[in-house]
């Protein structure tokens, strides 16, 4: 197994038994909730966005360990950004995860590098964007729900 993989497993297993900012944010400035239909997974993301920055962010829900470890990352990665540089986050791990000759450089993007991992697994891609989709959509104000499908 390659150093890169074990880090991928090591991450994903750190971060569903742990996932970090999981709770409720009765404050948030945005909510939507995210789902796949396909494995069931299913999240509500809070995003707190004061002038121009994501002040905080959260999540909860259930699914899988990618689903729930995309998540986590997420959260850890977004907050404290502009809006502009968490979507342009958003846009980097799409390109990361669903394209065959992505421009994003994984290492560049720290621990979420790990998540190019999942692009090997065609049916675990829609596991690690739905939350990457659901910021997404909270970011440009929407409030609508997210679907993989």
């Amino acid at each position: 197994m390659s150093e890169m993989s074990d880090l991928y497993q090591e991450l994903i297993l750190d971060h569903k038994r742990n996932p970090r900012n999981f709770r409720d944010m009765p404050d948030a400035t945005r909510a939507v909730d995210g789902h796949n239909p396909l494995c069931g997974d299913q999240l509500r993301l809070f995003v707190k966005v004061a002038d121009g920055r994501v002040e905080d962010v959260s999540f909860i829900g259930v699914g899988c360990a990618i689903s729930v470890a995309s998540a986590s990352m997420l959260t850890e990665a977004v907050r404290g950004k502009t809006v502009e540089e968490a979507q342009r986050l958003f846009a980097e791990m799409h390109d990361l995860l669903t394209s065959d000759h992505p421009h994003t450089d994984p290492a560049e993007l720290g621990s979420l590098g790990a998540l190019a991992g999942v692009h090997e697994y065609p049916m675990r891609v829609k596991c690690a964007t739905l939350s990457w989709h659901t910021l997404d959509t909270a970011l440009t104000g929407d409030e609508e729900s997210v679907t993989t499908e």
